[in-house]
């Protein structure tokens, strides 16, 4: 090396914070120019550019892999960023900067306040899987701890509440039973629910690769009503009628029932209610199963013949099953096919849900639903409450012992005037909550609304009273759990900008000037809040109480349960090895639900199905993605998919522009006709909300009808007509 030659920049350790993968990431700080390194004529020494990223090949989850979102994650940072609170007492007034004083005077006279004239049942916050696990710990703290209402919901509800509830009705508690490793292990792989080569690409192109390696290794069976990258690679597809899953699944039971082909030894020693099962789907025949799945009998067969022949049977779904008003239900219906042939509990085998946001698993850890406590606790336990009442130093009978308003619950009480303050961070939920137009009408009723945004100009700021600058991945220090239970040490590798304050360190500075010092130190670290945090995890199924940010920097990120002692190492942990559950007969339970069909079927006048997703480089509402040019250019606008048959009907042409209606609104986009959909449904991105150049608010023509067990609305179905705009 030359001797004037500066060394290469270290890489920083971190987690990918886009989906649930979880990918390694090593960011590389800029390296100064030449024209970076001189001032120029004003004074001022040029940008030296953006952090960049590449695949972490230490990582265990990811083995170096990145997607186009998470190599380019480094140019969003910087660009369209919130700085310094602001407040407006009214909508049709301008925002105007104020202190981080002034903000904590305002929240705090707001919520005593109301403590004093509603109680805390009218406070409520709307929380995100962006969080770190730090973030989410102390606003539970905050929340059902010092203030007494269990009104914190995260966008979990709209994302893997569906996983939750069936886990918890099959198997007695939350947790995914398998681990990425099973991606390289198993012999069949349903996808189903789940466009997994666009939203969760790592995972699917480990799967790829494995086939091209060993051709013939794995079989793979898509279900889906599009045609998509994901399905090219299936050796089965299944196009079947929205809304079928549940049917399709009981068809598939009664072929494995009727072929014998079953695990006997298994739902003897580890299973209850087969026998009911049985007889419930008994009358799904394969003639009964193809017709209402609108699929032939043989591709029907086909699935049941891929399911029994397979040695180790993989099963993976995303929001085409949790977004459903019987989500729980069908994905309970896929438990039941593993514990009739005893897929589960074993190597390359089991039910395994893909995971949306990048700490949605960590927020359910840390109790981040309306229902849950920290360590897979329940509100509704009193021994749970007490675990924690004494963990927090509050006396009995502290913690309330009725569930909190679930996010859609909070929308229907900001309607009935009995919210006083609606706080809402890292999430916007001006683009992705249901109904848009009812939910604008509702918060137009709050008297405080508070939001904490890393980026400027989002659709929720356009609704809120009070924005708070926050300090966002990069910025902060702590932890994030993937899909397959596996906790990142995330490090704070460049200053928040402004006057941006991460997330715990508000929930913290509030609660103590509430006068609740004793449960928010002010010396307090991430570390701490952390070490707090996993050892109330000490025994439960979501045990991290070995884990420590020390030990995940040094060792690098570790998979749960982790109790202490455990050797650190990338090794995989499965759960229910034992084939022990945590239901009071430690036994899996075989669940028996009626498939239902969609909360809002097609009829005369709404004659077309409506569902929505994502687009490969993009990310949820685009607060991120929007901020690169290449993600941007890679899908400059929103489209319409629709069957020519549709289009046809309809008087549609390709790359023109249609109005789509539904019961509660309309939207105008431009078309794509297309025979990779379904005759029947049409598609929309998500990510498009009204403050894109290409504004399409999906969510004005979804509803909020949601699943029963889950609370999690069916953003997958709408009813709706389309005209073309020529």
């Amino acid at each position: 090396m030359a001797p004037d030659a500066s060394p290469s920049p270290q890489p920083v350790r971190s987690q990918c914070p886009y989906c649930g993968v979880g990918c390694g990431l090593e960011m590389l700080p800029p390296r100064p120019s030449a024209a970076a390194a001189a001032p120029g004529a004003s004074g001022q020494s040029a940008p030296a550019g953006p952090w960049q990223a590449r695949g972490d090949r230490l990582h265990p989850s990811s083995l170096g892999q990145v997607c186009v979102k998470g190599a380019t994650v480094g140019e969003s940072l910087d660009p369209g960023r919130l700085t310094h609170p602001l407040y407006r007492s009214s909508r049709d007034q301008p925002f105007e900067r104020i202190s981080w004083d002034q903000a904590f005077e305002l929240l705090v006279e707001r919520i005593q306040t109301t403590l004093a004239s509603k109680g805390p049942g009218a406070i409520a916050m709307y929380g995100s899987g962006q969080f770190l696990t730090e973030d989410y710990y102390i606003a539970q703290k905050l929340f059902k701890g010092a203030l007494g209402t269990n009104n914190f919901d995260a966008n979990s509800r709209l994302c893997m509440s569906s996983a939750v509830a069936a886990y918890r009705r099959s198997f007695g508690s939350d947790g995914p039973p398998c681990c990425y490793d099973d991606l390289d292990l198993a012999d069949g792989v349903l996808l189903i629910g789940t466009n997994t080569a666009e939203c969760h690409p790592v995972l699917f192109q480990r799967l790829l690769k494995r086939r091209k390696r060993n051709p013939g290794s794995v079989r793979i069976v898509v279900v889906d009503p599009r045609a998509t990258a994901t399905t090219a690679a299936a050796d089965l597809h299944l196009a079947i009628a929205s809304g079928t899953d549940l049917a399709l699944l009981h068809g598939v039971a009664h072929l494995l029932l009727r072929a014998g082909a079953l695990d006997r030894p298994f739902m003897e020693a580890a299973t209850e209610g087969f026998e009911a099962f049985a007889a419930h789907v008994e009358p799904w025949t394969p003639e009964r199963t193809a017709a209402i799945c609108g699929i032939p009998e043989q591709q029907l067969q086909a699935f049941a013949e891929i399911w029994a022949g397979s040695a180790a049977m993989l099963s993976l779904w995303s929001m085409g099953l949790n977004q459903r008003a019987e989500g729980t239900a069908t994905i309970g219906g896929l438990i039941n096919l593993h514990l009739l042939s005893g897929q589960i509990c074993r190597p390359g085998a089991g039910p395994f849900s893909l995971t949306g946001q990048p700490n949605a698993m960590g927020g359910r850890e840390a109790g981040g639903l309306a229902q849950l406590l920290p360590g897979y606790r329940s509100v509704g336990d009193a021994g749970h409450r007490a675990e924690v009442e004494q963990a927090w130093g509050l006396p009995p009978g502290a913690i309330d012992s009725s569930p909190g308003l679930a996010v859609w619950q909070q929308i229907e009480a900001m309607e009935a005037g009995a919210l006083d303050l609606w706080w809402v961070a890292a999430t916007n939920p001006l683009v992705s909550l249901p109904d848009l137009t009812r939910v604008r009408a509702a918060l137009a009723r709050c008297p405080l609304v508070v939001l904490s945004e890393a980026y400027a100009g989002s659709e929720t700021a356009a609704a809120a009273h009070l924005v708070l600058p926050a300090a966002q991945w990069s910025e902060k220090e702590g932890t994030m759990t993937n899909s397959e239970r596996r906790v990142t040490f995330c490090t704070a590798f460049r200053p928040p900008p402004g006057e941006s304050r991460p997330d715990w360190q508000v929930f913290a500075e509030l609660g103590r000037r509430l006068g609740h010092g004793n449960l928010f130190p002010a010396a307090a670290t991430a570390a701490d809040v952390h070490a707090e945090f996993v050892a109330l995890t000490a025994g439960r199924l979501c045990d991290l109480s070995g884990l420590s940010h020390r030990l995940l920097a040094e060792a690098g990120p570790q998979q749960w349960p982790f109790p202490p002692g455990t050797p650190p190492g990338g090794e995989a942990r499965r759960l229910y090895g034992d084939r022990h559950f945590p239901t009071p007969s430690g036994r899996a339970r075989f669940l028996c639900d009626a498939p239902l069909g969609l909360a809002e079927p097609p009829c005369e006048r709404f004659p077309l199905v409506l569902t929505v997703g994502r687009y490969l480089g993009h990310w949820h509402t685009m607060t991120r993605t929007a901020q690169v040019a290449r993600l941007s250019a890679q899908h400059p606008e929103p489209l319409l998919e629709i069957h020519p048959n549709d289009a046809l009907a309809h008087g549609l042409a390709d790359g023109g522009m249609a109005r789509v209606h539904s019961r509660r609104g309309s939207v105008s986009v431009r078309v794509q006709v297309t025979p990779r959909i379904r005759p029947g449904t049409l598609f929309l991105p998500m990510h498009w909300g009204a403050s894109q150049v290409q504004a399409c608010e999906a969510n004005l023509l979804t509803h909020e009808l949601a699943c029963p067990h889950s609370l999690q609305p069916e953003l997958k179905a709408a009813a709706v007509w389309v005209e073309s705009l020529a």
